[in-house]
């Protein structure tokens, strides 16, 4: 059909619609569906029917079977003008439009409108079946999107939702399923679907998956320790005090007349540096603590080796201090040993403290917490909760005691920490050093919303190979080493104190820079997954207990809004609370949760 039988009243292909020329000049002008104009080049259309046409709305669809002219083109060529007479028995503006229409559809037909071909028997076969498959996918499609505003899906469904499961631990970047019931496109929001779908349990905890952290324990094989000289200290009374149903007891203390000792659990005879054992603690960088497991940084079959009073006799790294009459650390011996410990919970500890030795290691440990506390030490004492879960899904709430053998114990671990922080600059070994700058405007803050406020001043501790005061322990140089079984920068402040006690040769400050940096990255990262993951649990538990009633107290107040500390929950809550005052204590209900948020709201008890 040639170009030049164009004329006003034809019906031409403008790229895939339908136009009707109106009108020739140097250019075609043509009316396209809806009523708009447009001038076109004559090689920018395809004649279909030279008209004439009074309307593009003539060109309704025809109903016609096209297999007879199928099988009559097979094998040959034709044009649109013959395929239109052989499927309608005339050729017209209409059509040639349906006529067309079936070599668009490409089931039957394939071409241009001046040489069209059938396709071939098995093309056509191919073709249906997979129209077929196209349609019954596109119905089951439909009836999984239409169970899923239901909220209810069967088996086959839970296939499908794998998607947006992935979308909800943040394994993927897009949910064409969200995307499909115009809901946003968030991991927030895939968490929410796949509750309301039952696919996931109300339970269940996405955040250390989300965030790449495995929730399995590294499986190493057990090691051997060294055969090297150990000092026997077994035959003095050591303790390590923890907190009832610890699995990990890293460290112990004892009293060998004015020599206190630190006994920590000597990981790195086993965890040398670059060995398996390491390389795998520095990926994990830290335990995982979690309300209903524990994920080890090393193989747990390591601390049942290694762990203090786990075994009848256990290896320790110790650490030997005799203290200056302000309670300060005047010399530290670092010896590798053997010891021999009793295993104790704060609460037991606490009806001990009067008797030998706790009362003269209590005068010891409060002696040099008043040093800390003139030098500056923060002292803040904001609620702080246990989160767990039993073995039937119930989540137990329940405060952090200020006990006073909690107290001793965190002051002998940090004055171990001073001393080997004081022993390394000394003996100038690189080595992890904890920091803290000062806030603004130091100050002993009494109450909570001063303790509050003045947490908000303190910013973050960094290690670094370089030393700097810890302005909130009140410490002038610091290095935390009492906890190798959990911590990895730990582990490496053993594993440079333990070089230097066997002759070996100890980490260079760039290779200590170096774990630094990634062991700053991933214990951020499982400090995220245990913060969120207790909130978690905390959701789930007002969950559970719907007409939960609580204390809350005022600490802050700005923005027309009030900031409530819940002592029971260790959460805190911003509501509207006309009047308010600092430290006003209120009654707080449950007003609703979202786990996907995750985020709870409270009201006022009246």
């Amino acid at each position: 059909m040639a170009s030049h039988m164009i004329s006003p009243g034809s019906l031409v292909l403008y790229k895939i619609r339908p136009a009707l020329v109106t009108g020739i000049s140097d250019k075609i002008d043509i009316d396209l569906d809806g009523g708009r104009g447009k001038r076109v080049r004559t090689r920018d259309i395809t004649l279909l029917h030279p008209g004439p046409l009074t309307s593009l709305a003539e060109l309704r669809p025809l109903e016609a079977d096209v297999t007879e002219a199928w099988e009559l083109v097979a094998g040959e060529a034709t044009d649109l003008e013959e395929l239109a007479e052989l499927i309608f028995g005339e050729y017209t503006p209409v059509t040639a439009w349906s006529a067309w229409q079936r070599v668009v559809d490409g089931l039957y037909f394939e071409g241009t409108p001046d040489r069209i071909l059938a396709r071939s028997p098995q093309q056509v076969e191919e073709e249906l079946a997979r129209r077929e498959a196209k349609a019954a996918e596109e119905q089951a499609w439909a009836g999984f999107l239409h169970r899923l505003e239901q909220k209810r899906i069967d088996g086959q469904d839970r296939e499908r939702l794998r998607e947006v499961e992935r979308r909800a631990l943040e394994q993927a970047a897009h949910s064409r399923i969200l995307q499909a019931l115009e809901r946003p496109d968030t991991p927030q929001e895939a968490h929410r679907l796949l509750l309301e779908a039952g696919y996931w349990e109300p339970a269940f905890n996405p955040h250390p998956q989300r965030l790449g952290l495995s929730l399995d324990n590294p499986e190493l094989p057990p090691a051997t320790l060294p055969e090297e000289p150990r000092r026997d200290l077994t035959g003095l009374q050591t303790f390590a005090i923890d907190d009832q149903g610890s699995e990990d007891p890293d460290d112990a203390i004892s009293l060998d007349g004015d020599r206190v000792w630190v006994h920590v659990a000597d990981v790195a005879a086993l965890a040398t540096p670059d060995s398996a054992l390491d390389l795998e603690a520095r990926e994990r960088a830290a335990n995982l603590y979690l309300p209903d497991r524990i994920v080890h940084m090393l193989p747990p079959h390591l601390t049942r080796q290694l762990g203090l009073g786990l075994q009848r006799r256990s290896p320790a790294l110790s650490f030997g201090l005799r203290l200056g009459g302000e309670g300060e650390v005047t010399e530290l011996e670092v010896v590798p040993s053997w010891v021999q410990v009793t295993r104790l919970t704060y609460e037991e500890a606490d009806r001990q403290l009067d008797r030998p030795p706790f009362d003269h290691l209590r005068r010891l440990a409060d002696r040099n917490r008043r040093r800390r506390m003139s030098a500056g030490a923060a002292g803040i004492e904001l609620p702080e909760v246990s989160v767990r879960v039993d073995g039937e899904g119930r989540v137990r709430i329940r405060p952090i005691e200020r006990r006073d053998s909690r107290e001793l114990v965190t002051e002998l671990m940090l004055m171990a920490g001073e001393a080997v922080a004081r022993h390394a600059l000394e003996r100038q070994i690189p080595m992890p050093f904890v920091s803290q700058p000062a806030p603004e405007q130091p100050a002993r803050p009494q109450g909570l919303a001063a303790m509050y406020a003045y947490r908000r001043q303190l910013r973050p501790s960094r290690a670094d190979t370089l030393e700097a005061p810890h302005a909130g322990l009140g410490l002038a140089a610091y290095v935390r080493s009492t906890s190798p079984l959990r911590r990895y920068l730990d582990l490496v402040a053993h594993q440079q104190l333990r070089a230097v006690v066997t002759g070996g040769t100890p980490l260079s400050v760039a290779e200590v820079s170096a774990r630094i940096t990634a062991s700053n990255q991933a214990s951020a990262t499982v400090r995220r997954a245990e913060r969120l993951s207790n909130l978690h649990w905390k959701l789930i538990h007002l969950r559970q207990n719907p007409h939960w009633r609580g204390s809350a107290t005022v600490v802050e107040l700005r923005d027309q809004k009030a900031t409530l500390l819940i002592p029971d929950l260790a959460m805190e809550t911003r509501l509207r609370l006309p009047g308010a005052v600092l430290e006003q204590k209120v009654t707080l209900a449950l007003r609703d949760l979202d786990l996907a948020e995750p985020a709870a709201w409270f009201r006022v008890q009246k």
